[in-house]
């Protein structure tokens, strides 16, 4: 499986994060990328990827989502993410390697900000994930709609444009 780094985002805290052309990538986060210490960030959880199909599939149900919005590091296209799997090896650019840790849990800062009067697991977070996902269900539509951590295996240097190819 082959995509592209479509985009590269990071902010000072919160979102939507802001598009880079290139960044350093080290094995804690995308330099520049600031969040919540509490819940993001750290080895297992370096990266943050997400799909522009899964943002155009948002987009379809009514959320005004866009490549950043939801806090991802690496917006990324041509990857279908029912596909991704937790332990996957990615090839991204030329130097940078990268391993799928878990699904991401779309926190309470994505809820507020796209669904503002929606309890937990309503609205968005609704839209993005499921027990099923929750449990490690593969086959559930939701599979890869709320986004995956990566833990880095290589740092480097990636730019927007660059591959990220299925190396194991």
């Amino acid at each position: 499986m082959e995509g592209i780094i479509y985009q590269i985002n990071i902010s000072n805290g919160g979102v939507p994060k802001s598009s880079v052309v290139t960044a350093k990538i080290t094995t804690e986060r995308v330099e520049g990328d600031r969040w919540n210490y509490t819940g993001h960030g750290g080895k297992e959880q370096a990266v943050c990827l997400f799909a522009q199909e899964c943002l155009d599939a948002l987009v379809l149900q009514g959320f005004p989502v866009f490549p950043g919005a939801l806090g991802e590091n690496f917006t990324t296209k041509y990857l279908d993410y029912h596909l991704v799997r937790i332990g996957d090896i990615w090839q991204v650019g030329t130097k940078v390697q990268i391993k799928i840790t878990k699904v991401r849990t779309p926190c309470g800062t994505i809820r507020r900000a796209y669904s503002p009067s929606a309890s937990k697991g309503e609205g968005i977070e609704a839209a993005m994930w499921d027990s099923e996902v929750k449990k490690g269900n593969v086959h559930t539509e939701k599979w890869g709609m709320a986004g995956f951590y990566a833990e880095v295996l290589r740092e480097g240097r990636v730019s927007q444009g660059d591959r990220i190819l299925k190396i194991d």
